[in-house]
């Protein structure tokens, strides 16, 4: 047992740790240096250090997701299509699929989903149903294309009604974190601007059935607009979700460096 200034220590190898007899805080010696935790700060430090930990590991699981997609619409890029009637499409290895489908477009019944950014310009996407044989259909997304001169003013989406086969990949529309307002839009006219995809709401809209997916037509095809796919990441790919890990990670390391030296000080030489 050591004693000076009327205190106790007890030696570890790490250093010595202290507690005052008066008050019973427990503080850690190491070296010339001592930490004496305040209260306050080491509740704050571990109710957010934790926090800022499990945002960092967050962001960089979704960074592992996104890279898994790229790779995977990287992979059925390459295979031979596939028939349409021969795919299931809530099958999540489908995700991407390339496939091929055969019918008639519903020239009359086209849907714009809003509210699609390219370049910094707002736009559409341009959500043609494909009438198959057997009755139902499928939404192909023929591109994108920017506003016209007001929202009042409707562009130009013609098709032709003739049979076409159409080739792209299965994929699912971009949808917004909170959907608000009806998903069949609040216009009457067609093409209807519509605010999210709702297979079961546009259905009834149209009045035949859906495939609960999307085909993104292939750029090289005709009757398309702007269609340079790529996995569709809400925004940015996973090098950005890598980016928001290392900030988490920083200020995590930052709240420890602050709380250290907040609450360590050194000793004089006579201690």
């Amino acid at each position: 047992m050591e004693w000076g200034y009327c205190r106790e220590y007890t030696r570890t190898h790490a250093g010595v740790m202290e507690s005052s007899g008066g008050r019973g805080a427990v503080r850690a010696r190491v070296g010339d240096w001592v930490l004496r935790p305040g209260r306050a700060s080491t509740i704050a430090t571990l109710l957010v250090l934790p926090l800022l930990l499990t945002l960092g590991f967050w962001q960089l699981d979704r960074a592992r997701q996104k890279a898994e997609l790229q790779a995977a619409f990287a992979d059925q890029s390459r295979q031979p299509p596939a028939s349409l009637a021969e795919v299931n499409p809530d099958d999540p290895a489908n995700r991407y699929r390339r496939v091929v489908a055969v019918g008639r477009y519903d020239r009359e019944h086209q849907l714009l989903l809003d509210n699609q950014v390219r370049d910094g310009q707002a736009g559409y996407h341009v959500l043609t149903p494909l009438r198959l044989t057997p009755g139902s259909a499928i939404l192909v997304n023929r591109g994108w294309l920017p506003l016209g001169g007001s929202r009042q003013e409707l562009p130009d989406v013609a098709v032709t009604a003739e049979p076409i086969t159409v080739v792209g990949w299965l994929a699912q529309p971009t949808s917004p974190g909170l959907r608000l307002g009806d998903a069949g839009g609040s216009d009457s006219r067609w093409p209807r601007v519509i605010p999210y995809v709702d297979y079961d709401r546009l259905a009834a809209l149209l009045g035949y059935p859906l495939w609960p997916t999307v085909i993104l037509l292939e750029p090289e095809a005709s009757a398309g607009y702007r269609r340079d796919w790529q996995p569709q990441f809400g925004g940015y790919g996973p090098e950005r979700h890598q980016g928001y890990a290392v900030q988490w990670f920083a200020l995590a390391a930052a709240l420890v460096i602050l709380y250290l030296a907040a609450n360590a000080r050194r000793l004089p030489r006579s201690e």
